[in-house]
């Protein structure tokens, strides 16, 4: 990919590294998402009621919010496949302390996104000094994550795990004027995210990482911590996110926490326009992939399909934007060298 990292006078080009405000996939992404809300509202009418949309907007929130980290991420031209084995570990680890020691919120929710920096920073050293292709470091560190969970849930389930998550949960403690709190948690995020990506020289170097690493690093960006700390961010919103789930369920927690989690993060983050070769992404599309990814899976449970159907319509939103980013890549270099 062809990108203009710096100008004679040793700028970066914001011009050609930065996405436009808003795509036009994340202007289709919309349209499609208004005409799946309608289209259910119409065939399954208690879809649009607050019983239905509240819980679908919470179960958006730990797509949304791994994909943020997930994002930046794949800007830079890499992966993380570990992020289900991450989730379990700080799912587990947290629910086993508010059961031993029950302790209150904010500490509660500071171990998650603790452990789950630590396991991120693995992911970012080996990835960073390794030179090892991301998505085998992190199939490797995903099964050596699940170990660690499975251990630590010592082949059983966690029972009575306390309320202290609540606040984030699909109840009533859990919103505010009908807003769930952690979808609202995921919009404070995102517009922080939008904002890093686009006007920070920090957000501004994850583009030229992912466009062009060697003429990044020979422009003066540091990219190796850059991405030690991009993937430790992206632990510790696993962390958040596990806390929400343990609120979405029950006062017991089993094996199969985050199973999948990884497939439907990257399925937002492609879905939203994020191009899977690095370079080019925008946190809005992926919010906007992650809500079309839990529509469909709602949608597909409340119209009484086999649920297997959900897999099949986001597989081919997959193949689509994929397909539809490398079109627009070979036409950029055809372009690129016609100019």
């Amino acid at each position: 990919m062809t990108t203009q990292l710096e100008k004679p006078q040793g700028t970066v080009s914001l011009r050609r590294i930065l996405p436009p405000v808003i795509s036009g996939q994340e202007v289709v992404l919309i349209g499609v998402i208004a005409v799946l809300w309608v289209l259910l509202g119409v065939f399954t009418p208690s879809f649009l009621s607050p019983g239905s949309v509240g819980p679908l907007l919470v179960a958006v929130a730990p797509v949304a919010l791994i994909g943020i980290g997930m994002t930046f991420i794949i800007i830079t031209g890499g992966i993380d496949v570990s992020v289900a084995g991450m989730t379990m570990v700080c799912a587990v680890v947290t629910a086993r302390l508010l059961v031993s020691f029950d302790i209150p919120l904010i500490l509660a929710v500071l171990v998650s996104m603790a452990v789950g920096a630590l396991l991120g920073s693995v992911n970012g050293f080996l990835v960073a000094y390794a030179r090892v292709h991301p998505i085998i470091i992190t199939f490797g560190t995903w099964n050596l994550f699940l170990f660690i969970g499975y251990r630590v849930f010592d082949s059983s389930t966690v029972n009575g795990i306390p309320r202290t998550f609540e606040v984030f949960g699909k109840g009533a403690a859990g919103t505010t004027l009908g807003v769930p709190h952690a979808f609202a948690i995921v919009v404070v995020l995102f517009a922080v995210a939008w904002w890093f990506l686009r006007y920070t020289r920090a957000g501004r170097n994850l583009y030229a990482i992912g466009g062009n690493a060697e003429a990044a690093r020979l422009t003066g960006i540091s990219v190796q911590p850059r991405l030690v700390w991009v993937y430790a961010i992206t632990g510790l919103l696993v962390g958040l996110a596990a806390c929400i789930i343990i609120a979405s369920g029950t006062s017991s927690l089993d094996q199969s926490v985050g199973n999948g989690k990884e497939l439907e993060v990257i399925a937002a983050v492609v879905i939203g326009g994020t191009s899977i070769m690095g370079g080019r992404g925008s946190v809005v599309g992926t919010l906007l992939g992650a809500l079309l990814v839990q529509t469909v899976s709602v949608g597909v449970i409340q119209l009484g399909w086999p649920s297997q159907l959900s897999r099949l319509f986001v597989g081919a939103f997959i193949i689509i934007a994929v397909g539809t980013d490398i079109v627009r890549e070979r036409a950029r270099r055809n372009a690129g060298r016609k100019s």
